[in-house]
């Protein structure tokens, strides 16, 4: 038994069925629920973000859902704190923090901890994001990929707001974000973690569970909410909250960008292209134990598991 307070992450890309795996682990087990999505912690944003019902988050409360505006920004530091503030808030009332979500980049925040990088700069990153729009936002990565190689190679082309932040440290700092991160010195995060990993042993069905999905969400009123949201919200196409998958998507058609004939295959394969990033992300994890999302027996080996694990704990 480990002298740290227990913790299960369970992690996966899109549609992989974590979220039916938690809720029956929280009718299992003595668990508490914490969200580890970036977009969930969005007021309102609930068709596109997949996001349990009302009725469902009464009877499984979440932590770290509906946490900030549409129009505010939502970072991995601030995430890091909040939870583990809810982690420890779980374990004082006897309970096992249960973090189930797909952004890598949170879960590596939360083990690894933050590095002591610069603050952004609000100037240079309006020069970045005027050259961006001038050029695009590859030609900046092209750029990145002769300053950082090693960064450039994780980050996709498009991804605005990794590509920006890699080009700020680079020109503040005279050195490559992946130097920097490479001298960090990281200290073990104090809990007793069970990773578990969904992934899909079929890249395919994974496919067409994710476009039966944003059909789903078309049907279900995805462009209504997005009428909703700008009629209440002030945003902007740059914003956290409108370049998350799907509501990209939905954005450009509303703003004349992209014509609605395509908003279902462009929604696909954006959403397509997060699991590949996110299934990267987890390949990249040894810790990590892998299950079969599309086993049918998936939950069953899931709770397995757990229970192994609480055992051993002593929980």
């Amino acid at each position: 038994m480990s002298a740290h307070p227990p913790a299960i992450l369970l992690m996966g890309p899109t549609a992989s069925g974590k979220t039916a795996a938690a809720l029956h682990l929280f009718d299992r087990f003595p668990v508490e629920l914490i969200s580890v999505d970036s977009a969930l912690v969005f007021r309102d944003m609930d068709i596109g973000t997949a996001k349990p019902d009302r009725a469902t988050l009464a009877r499984y409360p979440h932590r770290l859902v509906d946490v900030i505006s549409p129009e505010e920004a939502y970072s991995a530091a601030r995430f890091r704190d909040e939870a583990l503030a809810a982690m420890a808030e779980a374990i004082a009332r006897g309970k096992v923090p249960l973090l189930v979500g797909g952004t890598m980049l949170y879960y590596k925040a939360l083990r690894e901890g933050l590095s002591d990088l610069p603050q952004a700069d609000p100037a240079l990153r309006a020069e970045l994001e005027a050259k961006a729009a001038a050029y695009g936002w590859p030609a900046l990565h092209a750029e990145l990929a002769q300053l950082d190689p090693v960064t450039a190679t994780r980050l996709h082309p498009t991804d605005s707001q990794r590509v920006s932040r890699a080009l700020e440290i680079c020109q503040l700092t005279g050195r490559p974000m992946s130097a920097l991160l490479a001298e960090q010195q990281r200290e073990p995060l104090p809990w007793n973690l069970l990773p578990l990993a969904l992934a899909p042993s079929d890249r395919a069905v994974l496919h067409q569970r994710i476009a039966e999905r944003f059909a789903q969400m078309l049907e279900q009123g995805f462009m209504d909410e997005m009428h909703m949201l700008r009629a209440k919200y002030r945003l902007h196409g740059g914003l956290p909250s409108m370049r998350c998958v799907g509501y990209r998507q939905v954005w450009e058609v509303l703003e004349g960008e992209a014509p609605a004939a395509e908003l279902l295959d462009r929604g696909i394969f954006a959403t397509r292209q997060l699991a590949k990033r996110q299934i990267t992300w987890l390949r990249a994890d040894p810790t990590a134990e892998v299950f079969d999302c599309l086993a049918p027996d998936l939950i069953a080996r899931v709770e397995s598991r757990v229970a192994r694990f609480l055992e051993q704990q002593k929980v």
